[in-house]
């Protein structure tokens, strides 16, 4: 029996240190991320749905129109950032099908090439 109890607290103790481990390597959420997320999933929302328009226009259309003046910078910034980490693993996150997500992309590779 001493054996099994000596077995469990250890296996405890080695959760716990992992469990603080893991806590201290996640990072804490960007408060402005949270703050805007709506925004960020309308907007990129809009410029992937709407390939035929610049994608900058949008965004600064976008926040201009419901973003206070001093944050205007680092909000349209969050939006770059997401909109280049796209991928299709997280559309759903955004409302967009893949046929939508497919004629963005198709519409930004053949922008950038001409």
């Amino acid at each position: 029996m001493e054996l099994l109890r000596d077995l469990y607290v250890w296996s405890c103790e080695r959760s716990a240190q992992e469990y603080l481990a893991i806590k201290r390597a996640l990072a804490e959420p960007d408060p402005a991320r949270l703050a805007w997320r709506d925004l960020i999933k309308k907007t990129i929302r809009d410029v992937v749905t709407q390939p035929g328009q610049d994608a900058l226009s949008v965004i600064r259309l976008a926040v201009l129109a419901n973003v206070p003046e001093a944050e205007r910078g680092n909000v349209q910034a969050l939006i770059v950032e997401e909109l280049r980490r796209l991928h299709e693993g997280v559309l759903a996150r955004y409302g967009l099908r893949p046929s939508e997500f497919t004629a963005w992309k198709t519409g930004q590779a053949a922008g950038s090439a001409g």
